[in-house]
């Protein structure tokens, strides 16, 4: 746009005057200064009016001030030095008497000055081109590029983005999927996809791990990195971007056909082997751009399957137990028996149904992109942007658990027999059982698939010299569908079982006093069926102006209506068959999948035949306060001034402006009436303003200093909303999770300072400070109810259960607030000083240490956590070679341990400890043009290690999913 600050970074001042090869095309003016300023490595300002303008271009070894002069040659511009780079201003008027004027506009068919040619490519040039934009910016973004086709060498976008500072993932089945930005949560970062907002929802195989996600988080595994070809992360905010992203904004843009100056067409194809799997699977890419003259066309394309296998050691979690006297043999030690019999506050902490589990996942994923552009000279554009994305997941999943009907999963008062236990604090760590524990073996066979479809349009018309109006309007959806979630239990009765955690989370096991892996040992005891479907729908319209009020000062505005609507249920059926009964057995057969131990699981479909089990689950099966929806319809106006100038050798840009949003709320569901559930809908309404301020003043030619401050808002999440309430069942009680539609939205006070040095054109250094306040900060109340208390219906029980039973039950409450504070480094690299061959040596890396804390509410004590999805500390790395010929990379992406969740009485705070994930990737370019590419993801099989309690850290569940490998080739026409 006009008035932008159009280039970056200055190495030197300007009177160095090195010589330099210069590569640019003719046309757009704007984008010429944007390349010189490039491969220059020196910054350009306008304080002229550049619009329309056609540039000849240059080539050839020139002095930048020598490239510069041609590049304005016949446009009435005349370049001052400033800052250590050149500012540019209208020339003076020339009399018409003394020389013919120049033309304003260049002849588009006037071939550029030429001297020779230069083509600079690869990894280091787009971390070149990122740094580059991120100098430009007022306020503090990243950026990543991918210039070519599969030039992310991710398995999906999430495992992209983990290389940004600030920047965590989450994983799943071996993959990244859902991202938290400088220490707040997947729900704080809004997704915009081609300039509108998204949400997408997909599933974990782990019940650890929420299972389906029905958040405000947008699911990155869902599309594949090829698809994209420039990630922008907004880490402040300006009052043009959408609210609702307290923590940032992740803009994510597929590519054009403008974006290449000519034809192109490219593919990719890799084949795909991981180590716990032993399959090789295909990953294909493929892109085809046209341009015919004043329309362009682009189609890309992305498949991949993958077979991933996750597995590991696990429980169900930890609550207080009281054992009964029969239940403690005469060997136990009489100190830990009278602990183990204990009552009330002081009762011991054991692990629910310590269990073996593998998750086995063949994964598919296709994207396909169609974008269309018409730009009739350069007072008009107009684009229409296609996305469709699909991942279907097929999973086996297998468990080994002390959870029969004698279980341990929660208090020990059955048949089970203890000669020998210890307890390190609080905690149940071993456990020895000469009998009477009934254990019991699980496959689920499950099926999902995740359909995202948006439509947008864009366009913009230069009405006046002075005045530009865009526009845009789009719609999306994602349907998540998982209509197979099949489960057989078997049961092997009255066993001798042990488990042991004293050695370490790696060390975790059971034993057992006979052989799970022998069919004879197993009775019938379940089946389970059930269904989910999430849909998130977004329909977006926007109209904005810039007026060009005066050379260093553009006034923008603008409206915007969006509407998000999210709806969805589970349905689940059950069939008990009591052990020794006259049902049908199970057809019996050995886990097929990778396990740190075999044993015998049920064959689903053969089961399911032979029990005639029904599969066509009603809207009589909704799990309790599952089915709800909510809309929310918000109208958005902002004004912004965004100036730019030149103080003396200074020079400087900035925006500053308010934003004002209405938001209408519409939660719908089955509400608990104390006696029933009955449908209801509740709507609310909150509105507010939202200052931002960004600041950035280049104090030399190698020196920029940033500042921002802002008002911003996140909504609550989707469940927190809901007029539902969901009641979990399971043989220990469960847990009862109620919404609450009267919440206030998250709002946050921001500020932020950074200083950033560019000493040359391999690399920068920076760092930043940040500081945000939330009010009205979003937590936790948890307590244990007897569940007849809660005014919920007794037919929700698991069998076994009454209105006696304790259940735990959780509710969001608007707390008195919480603070997040920071500081980040980032640097880059080459290392040119090198003596040969090491000069083609670079690095890049960041570090980001965050504090924060909120209070929760468990058992009416108010308990200060760290917020939840905070790492303390996170940092990233990449040592890189490259040469005309081949380069190679290794990248480590470290996260502290952070928590997910309040936890539950007895253990105060759930979360996940410390990962390290180290890749690889490699490239041979060879003399016909194709490239040859290895990479390694994973490759020290990290953990993914999840506990409860931040005092005893007591292990939930510890599982390795394998290192994944690529051997591929891409090719460009």
């Amino acid at each position: 746009m006009a008035g932008s600050m159009l280039a970056l970074a200055a190495v030197a001042p300007v009177r160095a005057e090195t010589p330099k090869r210069f590569e640019i095309p003719g046309g757009d003016l704007s984008q010429a200064l944007n390349a010189f300023s490039h491969q220059a490595d020196v910054p350009v300002m306008t304080l002229a009016d550049i619009r329309r303008r056609i540039s000849r271009g240059v080539r050839g070894l020139l002095t930048p001030e020598q490239a510069l002069n041609r590049l304005i040659d016949g446009q009435n511009l005349r370049a001052v030095a400033a800052g250590g780079g050149y500012v540019l201003r209208e020339a003076a008027p020339t009399p018409p008497s003394s020389v013919t004027a120049a033309p304003r506009y260049a002849p588009p068919s006037e071939a550029p000055t030429e001297v020779d040619q230069v083509i600079v490519t690869g990894f280091r040039e787009t971390l070149l081109h990122a740094r580059d934009l991120k100098r430009r910016a007022a306020g503090a973004q990243e950026v990543i590029l991918a210039e070519d086709i599969a030039a992310f060498p991710d398995l999906n976008l999430a495992e992209s983005l983990q290389r940004v500072p600030g920047m965590t993932i989450s994983r799943d089945t071996g993959e990244g999927r859902q991202i938290a930005l400088r220490g707040l949560g997947p729900d704080f970062t809004r997704a915009q996809l081609n300039g509108m907002e998204v949400s997408a929802s997909t599933a974990s195989g782990m019940d650890n791990r929420g299972s389906v996600s029905r958040t405000r988080a947008f699911d990155y595994s869902i599309f594949a990195s090829e698809l994209f070809n420039r990630v922008t992360v907004w880490k402040s905010y300006a009052v043009d971007q959408d609210e609702g992203g307290i923590g940032g904004t992740v803009e994510l843009r597929t590519a054009k056909p403008f974006d290449y100056p000519d034809d192109k067409l490219a593919f990719s194809a890799k084949a795909l082997n991981n180590s716990a799997t032993g399959v090789v699977s295909p990953r294909i890419a493929a892109l085809a751009s046209r341009r015919w003259g004043d329309v362009g066309a682009l189609i890309s394309l992305a498949y991949s399957e993958n077979d991933a296998n996750e597995y590991g050691y696990r429980n169900w979690g930890w609550s207080p137990v009281t054992f009964g006297a029969a239940n403690i043999g005469p060997d136990v030690a009489r100190d830990v028996a009278d602990r183990l019999l204990a009552t009330g506050p002081d009762r011991v902490v054991a692990p629910m149904a310590e269990s073996y589990s593998t998750w086995f996942d063949h994964r598919e994923r296709l994207g396909v992109t169609l974008s269309l552009q018409y730009q009739p000279g350069d007072r008009m554009r107009l684009g229409a942007d296609l996305l469709y994305g699909r991942l279907s997941n097929d999973r086996d999943e297998f468990s080994l658990a002390a959870a029969g009907d004698n279980p341990l999963t929660g208090d020990v008062k059955g048949t089970q027999r203890l000669r020998a236990a210890e307890i390190r604090g609080d905690s149940l760590v071993y456990a020895d059982y000469s009998g009477g524990v009934d254990l019991r073996s699980e496959h689920k066979r499950s099926e999902d698939t995740t359909v995202f479809l948006q439509s947008a349009i864009n366009g913009e018309i230069q009405v006046s010299d002075r005045l530009r109006l865009r526009g845009a309007a789009g719609y999306s959806k994602s349907d998540f569908e998982g209509p197979v979630f099949d489960k057989i239990f078997l049961q092997a009765s009255d066993k001798a079982f042990a488990y042991d955690l004293r050695g370490g989370d790696a060390a975790a096991n059971s034993r057992y006093g006979f052989d799970p892996a022998d069919p004879t040992q197993w009775s019938l005891m379940r089946a389970d069926t059930r269904e989910d479907q999430v849909v998130n729908q977004f329909t977006t319209g926007r109209l904005d102006f810039d007026y060009q009020a005066a050379p260093a000062l553009t006034i923008e505005g603008g409206a915007q209506y969006k509407s998000f609507h999210n709806d969805g249920y589970t349905r689940r059926g059950r069939a008990d068959y009591p052990t020794g009964g006259p049902a049908p057995q199970a057809v019996k057969e050995l886990v097929f999948e990778k396990s740190l131990r075999p044993y015998i699981v049920g064959d689903i479909d053969a089961t399911f035949a032979r029990l005639a089990i029904n599969r066509d689950l009603t809207e009589a099966d909704d799990m309790p306060g599952s089915h709800y929806s909510l809309s929310e319809k918000t109208w958005a106006a902002y004004l912004m001034a965004r100036v730019k100038s030149a103080v003396g050798d200074k020079t400087w840009r900035g925006d500053f402006g308010v934003r004002y949003y209405a938001t209408d709320l519409t939660s719908a569901g089955m509400v608990n009436t104390g006696t029933k559930l009955e449908p209801a809908s509740i709507q609310s309404h909150y509105d507010g303003v939202l200052p931002a301020l960004n600041l950035a003043v280049d104090l030399s030619p190698r020196v920029v200093a940033r500042v921002s401050a802002n008002r911003n808002i996140s909504r609550p999440s989707l469940s927190d909303l809901r007029a539902a309430g969901n009641v979990n069942s399971a043989p220990f009680g469960g847990t009862i999770s109620a919404g609450n539609p009267n919440l206030r939205p998250f709002l946050a006070d921001a500020v932020e300072g950074a200083l950033e040095v560019y000493p040359g054109r391999g690399g920068y250094f920076a760092v930043s400070l940040f500081y945000k306040r939330m009010d009205s900060f979003i937590t936790t109340a948890t307590s244990a109810v007897r569940y007849g208390s809660t005014g919920y219906p007794l037919a929700f029980l698991a069998p076994g259960n009454g209105p006696d039973t304790v259940y735990t039950f959780v509710r969001p409450v608007n707390g008195d607030g919480a603070s997040i504070k920071g500081v980040e480094l980032a640097w880059q690299r080459d290392f040119t000083f090198l003596p040969a061959p090491f000069d083609q040596l670079g690095f890049v890396g960041n570090v980001t240490h965050a504090a924060g804390r909120s209070n929760v509410l468990i058992e009416d004590r108010s308990i200060a956590l760290d917020l939840f999805q905070l790492s303390k500390w996170t940092s990233n790395a990449t040592l890189y070679y490259e040469t005309a010929r081949w380069g190679a990379r290794v990248s480590s992406a470290y996260r502290s341990g952070y928590l997910d969740g309040a936890g539950s009485p007895g253990s105060i705070g759930s979360g996940y400890k410390a990962s390290n994930n180290i890749d690889f990737a490699a490239h041979y370019n060879t003399a016909g043009g194709l490239r040859i590419v290895l990479e390694g993801v994973n490759l020290t099989d990290a953990p993914i290690t999840q506990y409860t309690d931040i005092t005893e850290k007591r292990l939930t569940a510890r599982t390795v999913s394998g290192r994944t490998f690529t051997l591929g080739v891409t090719y460009e026409f």
